[in-house]
């Protein structure tokens, strides 16, 4: 589990292709001081296992549903990375909860720059956008922020300068792909009323037959 805070902006130092996967080297001293083999690491806002660490450096191996379903098929030799390490227990929460499984890409479609910050406005997929709202919560490239608007077809966020400076936000383009992840919260209250409703409506047909049953005595 993240907070979508970013520790540190990383790179990506080597990719390797396996056929159906390929293997990441990334340069993160500060996220890998700590790190071991099967530890979690979050990388742009998506959740990958250590496979070793060395100098600073540590690898990991990339599934193709992962290529797949976020931009880090997109990622080469010298991209920037966001990098978190998972919350720990007893700690402060300073974003929101971030599992970093992402659910989909979005794409940059413009910046306006202000005087002591950023308007940004994201694309996103139709089949996300009923999870995000106004003053909500959503993950972008692993950086936890708050939705200022949201519309059927886009969002846009805020970027403070610190945002700016320290993660990939401040060097994405229009027209660059974003990852992104909901709030899991959101999903699962809709998961719970859909199965409300469908319980609902089974008990109300037990209870239309049960009154056949006694028209018919």
């Amino acid at each position: 589990m993240f907070t979508g805070i970013v520790e540190e902006l990383g790179e990506v130092v080597a990719i390797e292709n396996l056929g159906d996967a390929s293997r990441f080297r990334l340069r993160g001293p500060l996220v890998t001081e700590d790190a071991k083999h099967g530890d979690s690491i979050a990388v742009n806002g998506v959740c990958l296992t250590v496979v070793d660490t060395a100098d600073g450096e540590f690898t990991a191996d990339v599934m193709a549903e992962t290529l797949n379903r976020s931009g880090l098929g997109a990622l080469s030799a010298g991209s920037r990375v966001n990098l978190e390490r998972p919350m720990a227990l007893g700690g402060r929460l300073g974003g929101h909860l971030v599992q970093g499984h992402v659910d989909g890409t979005g794409t940059l479609v413009e910046r306006i720059p202000g005087e002591h910050w950023e308007i940004v406005k994201i694309a996103l997929p139709a089949a996300l956008s009923r999870y995000v709202v106004e003053k909500g919560s959503i993950t972008v490239d692993g950086v936890s922020l708050t939705v200022v608007d949201a519309a059927d077809d886009y969002f846009t966020i805020s970027l403070i300068p610190t945002t700016l400076a320290l993660t990939t936000l401040g060097l994405k383009k229009a027209g660059d792909p974003v990852n992104l992840e909901v709030d899991v919260l959101a999903k699962y209250v809709e998961r719970l009323l859909g199965r409300g409703s469908a319980s609902s409506a089974a008990g109300a047909d037990l209870t239309d037959l049960d009154e056949i049953k006694e028209m018919d005595r």
